[in-house]
């Protein structure tokens, strides 16, 4: 399997922690890339404080402690992510710089969101040393926890999960664990939209993820404790360059909700998704925000559309944050009996022009 971005990151970032300085040529001819790539991926970690830069060298930042030095823990940590795109970016992103600050060393393997191979890759992750795990499992729907999940709870050294929350009472209800609020993210959608006078919007949404699953249960938890009732069913959303027919027929299916006064208001999950939908619309005479409000969900792209999205966002680089600082805690208590912890952390609601409310210019 070709060799992501994040985890030639993690090699880069490894063999400079272990020589303090490196020249890029050098760095280029360890990880058998080009010197140009060695250069977008230093200028890229040397953008988020992880190196320092000077006239083709590069060097761990004097603030940092090294590995193994004072201060170091000489910890390595293994983190499993779905993805190092999209979401998991920020994810994998935050994760990173508290390791970084730790001493520790994160050592990374992605599934591409195939349950199936995540044990496999585990496993690669402790060969390679890891001594605690960072883990988000590639399921998709919802039985694959108990089909693709069962060997986690077994796992031979410390482990956090994120961005997933087992069934209550499994065996891997019991590790740790950090994660959005996806519910309280689609309650503050929902509440701006009422309170801009609208009545409960429609939601548009994924089925492929965790995340989308809590966005569609969140949909329902909110309406039910503002007294609201769903205006009509949800409207399944697909991404439109893998099922352009099916992606059509959902875009067709608001804007007959739209047009029949069904809904003056939507939610869309996700935030590329909204984009390609707000376009579609306009070619079919719906404009945003002046016939439709709409509020996106993720906030990886959605200020970058041409009318900026209004945008619930998950607290990505924090997750990835918290769980490492929580991991790096625990290993440093191995064998005492301390409580397990499962700490949720709460979207934002970016408030932009698309729902109606333009957001305050500067």
């Amino acid at each position: 399997m070709r060799e992501s971005a994040a985890e030639r990151h993690d090699r880069l970032l490894g063999l400079v922690r272990e020589r303090g300085s490196a020249r890029v040529s050098d760095l280029a001819s360890q990880l058998g890339v080009s010197p140009v790539t060695v250069r977008r991926d230093v200028e890229e970690l040397a953008g988020r404080g992880l190196l320092d830069r000077v006239h083709g060298s590069v060097s761990w930042p004097q603030d940092a402690p090294a590995a193994a030095g004072p201060g170091g823990t000489g910890l390595v940590l293994g983190m499993l992510a779905p993805s190092s795109t999209y979401y998991f970016a920020e994810v994998i992103r935050g994760a990173h710089e508290a390791a970084a600050r730790a001493g520790a060393r994160l050592i990374l393997r992605i599934s591409d969101y195939r349950p199936q191979e995540d044990h496999a890759r585990t496993e690669g992750l402790l060969s390679a040393g890891a001594e605690g795990l960072l883990v988000a499992p590639g399921w998709q729907h919802p039985g694959d926890p108990a089909a693709f999940g069962g060997w986690i709870a077994s796992l031979p050294v410390p482990t956090v999960l994120l961005e997933r929350r087992p069934t209550a009472g499994s065996p891997l209800d019991g590790l740790d664990r950090v994660c959005s609020d996806h519910a309280h993210g689609v309650l503050l959608a929902v509440r701006h939209l009422v309170d801009l006078g609208h009545g409960a919007p429609l939601l548009m949404a994924r089925a492929d993820s965790p995340t989308a699953v809590a966005v569609r249960s969140g949909y329902e938890e909110a309406l039910a404790a503002l007294g609201l009732r769903a205006p009509q069913d949800v409207i399944d959303s697909v991404p439109a360059e893998l099922a352009p027919d099916a992606f059509e027929q959902a875009v067709q299916a608001l804007r007959e909700a739209v047009h029949s006064g069904v809904a003056t208001a939507a939610l869309i999950h996700n935030d590329v998704d909204a984009i390609q939908v707000v376009q579609r619309l306009a070619e079919l005479g719906v404009r945003v925000p002046d016939d439709l409000a709409l509020i996106a969900y993720d906030d990886e792209v959605a200020a970058l559309a041409d009318t900026p999205l209004t945008a619930v966002a998950p607290p990505k680089r924090e997750v990835g944050r918290h769980a490492t600082e929580l991991l790096v805690e625990r290993l440093g208590h191995q064998g005492a009996d301390t409580p397990r912890r499962h700490l949720t952390l709460l979207p934002q609601l970016r408030v932009r022009d698309s729902c109606g409310a333009p957001s305050p210019r500067p």
